[in-house]
């Protein structure tokens, strides 16, 4: 029986879990303060203390960690890859740790699956990374040469669930034609045809529906005329927090969380309504861009995501995409399980491990 340790890590969370085979035997969440981690400023002493975190409580929870088989980590911000899962070498780790492509927590999944692996003599994974680059050459032309569209989105959880679909019905998932709308604090929306993902907005930088707090797309002049008028700030920074964290829902209505939202709707709240039901109405006819993607041959939509626990959001944004193909719900996230999937399929011998370079 396989044993894997899974990492995912947040800004200002940890999550472990330890796995035999597809079954989760162990399970725990930290949350984090700045005066609970001791103020780590750097990459390399944020790691240390989650280090520390986790094998602290491992230790505690009696578990022998060299019966396991290997480690794996979500994430990291690496050059753009296929999807699948890749085997964790020193080059993946010195371009996160090194942030050559962009400072997230997120890369602490790769650098200390490794590291922990490193010390049992057991191989470390990553699965799906949130940069994987599938798209075709005409879905990489944005408007201006030197702004290349690029994906970066919710990778891991949308080809688990896609595969998940595909598995409930006895099909191939690279069979299929299939549309997944990840919606959380960022919404993004893929087109998967026969296994690849080939097109996708980019759910950080600026593309796509709104969400609980950003602005998917916005008209370019009017933010340039703002930026001039320094209503962001004077640094780039001060930017991107707007961008990333003050728009949405929470422009709208003062609060990121949908659970609210979705309250104050029900019970009259024609402001909150309107909000709520133009992020769906965004969601929506992103779904229906994809669609165009795939030529108009789609044999299922899949909702999932935090918000897709909401049967009144869901059944807004099943209304209007119906008529293009049958819609499946899969609230919620699957990423520690699709994490430890990835890696017994190739600890399995079902999938070779990839190699990054």
């Amino acid at each position: 029986m396989k044993k894997v340790l899974v990492l995912n890590f947040g800004s200002t969370s940890t999550k472990l879990a330890l796995y035999a085979e597809d079954r989760q035997i162990l399970h725990k969440e930290f949350h984090h303060s700045s005066d609970e981690m001791g103020t780590p400023f750097t990459l390399k002493e944020i790691a240390a203390a989650r280090k520390a975190l986790i094998l602290r409580h491992l230790k505690e929870q009696g578990v022998d960690l060299s019966r396991l088989d290997a480690v794996v980590g979500r994430g990291g911000l690496i050059r753009p890859v296929a999807g699948g899962t890749y085997r964790i070498n020193e080059k993946m780790v010195k371009d996160l740790t090194d942030c050559v492509y962009g400072y997230h927590a997120c890369n602490l999944g790769g650098i200390l699956a490794a590291d922990i692996a490193g010390e049992l003599g057991k191989p470390a994974f990553t699965v799906d990374p949130p940069v994987i680059d599938e798209l075709t050459d005409v879905a990489r032309l944005s408007g201006h040469r030197d702004f290349p569209r690029r994906p970066l989105f919710h990778a891991l959880n949308a080809r688990a669930v896609a595969r998940r679909y595909a598995g409930e019905r006895g099909l191939r998932y690279d069979g299929l034609r299939l549309i997944v709308a990840h919606m959380g604090g960022g919404v993004t929306v893929s087109a998967h045809r026969n296994g690849r993902i080939v097109d996708v907005n980019n759910g950080l930088e600026g593309e796509g529906p709104y969400s609980a707090e950003r602005p998917g797309a916005l008209p370019v002049l009017p933010i340039v005329r703002a930026v001039y008028e320094g209503k962001f700030g004077d640094s780039y920074e001060s930017f991107r927090w707007f961008f990333t964290a003050r728009c949405g829902l929470i422009s709208y209505l003062g609060t990121n969380d949908g659970r609210v939202v979705s309250l104050r709707a029900r019970q009259g709240d024609a402001d909150a309504e309107l909000a709520y039901r133009g992020m769906a109405y965004q969601i929506a006819k992103e779904i229906g861009a994809m669609s165009a993607a795939l030529c108009g041959e789609v044999d299922a939509i899949l909702l999932t995501g935090g918000f897709a626990h909401d049967d009144m959001f869901t059944i807004w944004i099943e209304e209007a995409v119906s008529f293009i193909a049958p819609v499946s719900v899969y609230p919620g996230e699957n990423e520690m399980l699709a994490l430890a999937q990835g890696a017994l399929r190739v600890l399995r011998g079902e999938e070779t491990a990839l190699e990054y370079s």
